[in-house]
């Protein structure tokens, strides 16, 4: 049956965070450099696609294409294991030295691949540096602006709100975290996927690991934004919200109204026996003597 029903789902969820844990550091860094390359692939098609003068829904219609490939090829996205740790972790699969491994190694290597793929777009738009890279460039130039100098406008309140647009941005992207596995086809997984991340995407919510690319291409390209605006008054913030968005509306949630009890089952059925078992041998000792 092709339709993954939900108690199942999280039963794949928790043991897919379980093996993501015990991943070695070289293929956290390697799965999760391709990641942020292809988001950062995929960010900029969707920059190409708004500056056709087609409405901002067309970049996000076509957005998810990096999503895609990135979950069917297995790399390691930080905003995604922002669910799936937690699930195992609430199920007693992973340790909390373990979710912050992963996190840690794979956050590091989503920005250096959102930044390899920032630099060798920024130098293919202006021709190593003799041209101004056009209405694509300064789409990004007018991205990388809108996600820190007009937040920082607003003092604190604009820090709240990147916190609250990164959780909400990261309930949708995890749901499609989810939904990939809703599928045994691989049709039904690209459908299942494409919904909740066209929905961020075309709603303009703050997602870390895209503005780990998108922040740092406008700066390469002219953007009068400083490292140390970009993360605090984005990074940071939304990083906050994206963890939030996926351990507590979508990891605990889904694990509180899914969670199944076949493993408790198992391991107390399993007792019993050893009991009786115990006893059995016990009887049979006494009758020999």
């Amino acid at each position: 049956m092709d339709y993954v029903k939900p108690a199942e789902l999280v039963e794949e969820a928790i043991q897919l965070g379980e093996k993501k844990a015990g991943l070695p550091v070289r293929d956290l860094l390697l799965r999760s450099f391709l990641c942020g390359a292809l988001l950062s692939y995929a960010t900029s098609l969707a920059w190409l696609v708004m500056t056709q003068g087609l409405p901002p829904v067309a970049g996000a219609i076509v957005f998810p294409v990096g999503f895609v490939m990135l979950v069917l090829l297995g790399f390691e996205m930080a905003t995604g294991n922002f669910c799936l740790l937690p699930l195992s972790l609430a199920a007693g699969r992973v340790r909390m030295s373990e979710l912050l491994r992963n996190w840690g190694w794979v956050y590091l290597g989503n920005l250096a691949g959102a930044l390899f793929y920032a630099l060798l777009f920024a130098l293919v738009l202006t021709k190593f540096g003799t041209a101004d890279g056009g209405r694509l460039a300064e789409q990004a130039q007018l991205v990388a602006q809108n996600k820190t100098l007009e937040y920082m406008k607003i003092g604190a309140p604009g820090w709240a709100v990147v916190i609250v647009s990164g959780v909400l941005c990261n309930w949708m992207v995890t749901i499609g975290t989810m939904l990939s596995m809703v599928s045994r086809s691989t049709i039904g997984k690209i459908v299942a996927m494409w919904l909740p991340i066209m929905t961020f995407f075309a709603l303009g919510y703050e997602h870390a690991i895209v503005n780990m690319f998108a922040i740092p291409a406008g700066m390469m390209l002219g953007a009068p934004v400083s490292v140390p605006v970009w993360l605090f008054w984005n990074q940071l913030p939304a990083t906050i919200g994206n963890i939030i968005g996926g351990a507590v509306f979508t990891a605990l949630p889904l694990y509180a109204t899914f969670k199944t009890v076949s493993s408790p089952t198992v391991r107390v059925s399993d007792t019993v026996l050893a009991i009786a078992g115990d006893g059995v041998d016990e009887g049979l000792r006494r009758m020999s003597t």
